[in-house]
């Protein structure tokens, strides 16, 4: 999706479940926190709005993106939980290093969630410089933390009602 075509922060609020049941996780890369810090804020702000409670949201910090699967784990072994967010930035900078962790994020975080049945959104941001970072956490294009709030409650709401097949397309 380009974000120049779509404000990442705006959602049917009235398809949003309450979430006073729902048991939720974050982890929180450390590096680039002016970001992170933002995304994280949009996303727990979307969770609460929605009814999610306070002592069902349980928060982890890790040193930076690379670590994000690792603290999601780290969560899902020690909680129950219907879904993890998970955020970060990694902005391009000189070398090619942005490939090598956002491939291993975006790997780690879809093989955890297939492999324990728990949806862990990518709420990694991928910028090439830091002001494309600041217009998606909370900028110009909305916060990207909204967004991974916002698919980790749908993509709960969705393990939850799977066995109903009587779904309306429409979002």
């Amino acid at each position: 999706m380009a974000s120049s075509l779509k404000n990442l922060s705006v959602y049917k609020e009235e398809q949003i479940p309450s979430l006073e049941s729902y048991a939720f996780g974050f982890v929180v890369a450390d590096w680039n926190e002016d970001i992170t810090l933002t995304l994280y804020q949009g996303a727990l702000d979307t969770l609460l709005k929605h009814g999610a409670k306070e002592e069902n949201i349980h928060i982890i910090q890790v040193p930076g993106a690379f670590e994000l699967p690792q603290g999601a784990r780290f969560l899902i072994s020690n909680h129950k939980l219907d879904a993890v967010i998970c955020l970060g930035c990694v902005i391009k900078g000189e070398t090619s290093h942005n490939e090598y962790i956002n491939h291993a994020v975006a790997h780690g975080l879809t093989n955890l969630g297939l492999s324990t049945g728990i949806p862990c959104t990518f709420g990694l941001l991928t910028p090439n410089d830091h002001q494309q970072a600041v217009d998606r956490a909370g900028g110009k294009y909305g916060n990207k933390g909204v967004e991974a709030a916002i698919t980790a409650i749908r993509m709960a709401e969705l393990k939850k009602n799977t066995k109903s097949t009587n779904s309306k397309i429409g979002f």
